[in-house]
């Protein structure tokens, strides 16, 4: 699936890493989902969305003025216009996690989201990063990949082309509607030139067990493991601009948001084999076209 051999390093001190932990409040699952949106909307932060991918898991979509103006600037910046926060209950006990705006900034090319970062560690502190590193001038635009062949960030999906903006967005709400693909809705960000971008859980697929692995319970199974739970690489971005839909590829998504992630073994990328061509058939069935 997403390459052969390749070994990755440790991070180093100067490394970018995917995920931050958090400070998590007394309570149960919906008591600390609550502080953590209140939070959040207190540094300034709009609530966009949120669901729970499985049992045990709830991931919250947020947005800011500041996050809409650095994804404008940047070619297919849309796909980083949502910060995800992630409550995951691991061993009995909650975790409050979320994706580091520094690393995810620089891997789409809108730069390292330093007010973005300084406003979710007021709202939820940041005790601790975890996921992996790479090195800010190896994870940029153009040069991230996991190994050789794999693809970059701008090597999109084109899932669907339709006549104009309205039928696209419309065909996209529809769909998701109906549960095409085994999906979910969980926000859509509505941003000036007309792009909007939607966030999609992929909460049934084809049925656990069942075709390509292509649900978000049957991926997260296999790669979040260790002790701190990267929940927050949930849900997947669609974009539509103008009449054209598109989605970054599975393989690059997969990989940049787990980069410590071995090739084989237990736990290892060819475990999820599948899962990009899984992922692609259920957007695709969204955005109502063919793959390309």
């Amino acid at each position: 699936m997403l390459g052969l051999g390749m070994v990755i390093a440790p991070a180093r001190a100067e490394s970018l890493v995917p995920y931050v932990m958090g400070n998590t409040p007394a309570g149960d699952m919906n008591a600390v989902v609550g502080v953590v949106k209140t939070a959040l909307i207190a540094q300034g932060f709009e609530i966009v969305g949120s669901y729970m991918p499985y049992p045990q898991a709830t991931v919250i979509a947020a947005t800011h003025v500041d996050l809409k103006a650095a994804a404008l600037k940047a070619s297919n910046g849309g796909f980083g216009v949502a910060q995800r926060v992630a409550v995951t209950e691991v061993k009995g006990k909650l975790q409050v996690s979320y994706v580091n705006p520094a690393y995810l900034g620089t891997a789409y090319g809108l730069g390292r989201l330093e007010t973005i970062s300084s406003k979710l560690k007021a709202a939820l502190g940041a005790t601790k990063e975890f996921g992996g590193g790479i090195e800010p001038e190896d994870l940029a635009p153009g040069k991230y990949h996991y190994a050789i062949g794999m693809p970059y960030f701008h090597q999109v999906d084109i899932l669907a082309k339709h006549a104009d903006y309205k039928t696209a967005v419309d065909t996209v709400e529809q769909n998701l509607e109906a549960g095409k693909g085994g999906t979910k809705k969980v926000y859509r960000i509505d941003l000036p030139r007309e792009i909007s971008v939607f966030g999609i859980g992929i909460v049934t697929g084809d049925g656990v067990d069942s075709g390509d692995k292509d649900t978000d319970k049957e991926i997260m199974d296999i790669v979040d493991y260790q002790n701190e739970r990267s929940t927050a690489y949930l849900p997947y971005e669609l974009m539509v601009q103008g009449g054209k839909v598109i989605a970054l590829r599975g393989r690059y998504r997969i990989a940049v948001h787990f980069p410590d992630t071995p090739m084989t073994g237990e736990h290892g990328f060819t475990k999820i084999m599948s899962a990009p061509g899984g992922i692609q058939r259920a957007l695709t069935q969204v955005a109502h076209g063919k793959a390309e």
